[in-house]
């Protein structure tokens, strides 16, 4: 964080853990911890970082604009 009352400091991440959220956590009850865990991880690393696009990013999804920027 750089200041108090930057506003546009954490908004990537608020956006990144409502997304999660509505996509994934709030659509099915979770009998285990690990059993959370390990869905969130396939969800950011099999779908959220491959193939869904950002806004930010120019409509790419993260991968996709990593490899431009390499």
């Amino acid at each position: 964080m750089s200041g108090k009352g930057n506003c546009y400091e954490n908004a990537a991440v608020e956006t990144f853990f409502k997304t999660l959220k509505a996509e994934l956590i709030w659509r099915k009850p979770w009998d285990t911890r690990r059993q959370a865990e390990i869905t969130i991880f396939e969800y950011i690393n099999g779908f959220y970082n491959t193939r869904r696009r950002h806004s930010a990013l120019g409509w790419k999804s993260p991968v996709a604009f990593e490899r431009k920027v390499d």
